[in-house]
């Protein structure tokens, strides 16, 4: 039992980490983009010039919306309390099943963690939809395929 509370929570630090990593660096992109369009000088060729600046426009704003998603996916999962041992699936859980482990908390794919390989799923992705409310034996089907549910915590 502590041994899994343990693990969830360890988990659970690597996934804030991993997306503060995202902001971080989303951050520094659009600070990039931004200095990159302040500096562009103007030329002869004016049109190069406004180009070059609405592209660098552009890329600050697709850093932004990252940046946004990002702060979003944060506060989701510092809401993710992680200090109970749950028996059927619901957010913070963590699924073990027939060669899979998923952790329901955050949409952040698939993980190398602690040496196995971990599916971080958003609580509205189809398949963390289709976990919800299951214990362990029950079944779902995932990528056309039967999984058992061996153990929820």
């Amino acid at each position: 039992m502590e041994q899994k509370l343990s693990y969830k929570k360890k988990l659970h630090q690597h996934c804030i980490a991993i997306i503060q990593q995202r902001i971080d660096a989303a951050k520094e992109s659009m600070q990039n983009a931004q200095a990159a369009a302040n500096s562009e000088e103007k030329n002869s060729a004016g049109d190069k010039y406004e180009t070059s600046r609405a592209m660098s426009h552009l890329e600050k704003d697709m850093h932004a919306r990252q940046l946004a998603a990002n702060q979003n996916e944060l506060a989701a999962l510092l809401a993710v309390d992680c200090n109970k041992i749950r028996t059927s699936v619901t957010t913070g859980s963590i699924v073990d099943c027939d060669e899979l482990l998923f952790f329901i908390a955050a949409g952040l794919g698939k993980i190398s963690f602690n040496g196995g390989t971990i599916y971080l799923l958003s609580p509205n992705a189809p398949v963390a939809r289709s976990l919800v409310h299951k214990v362990a034996g029950n079944k779902i089907i995932f990528n056309n395929k039967e999984i058992i549910i061996k153990d929820v915590f």
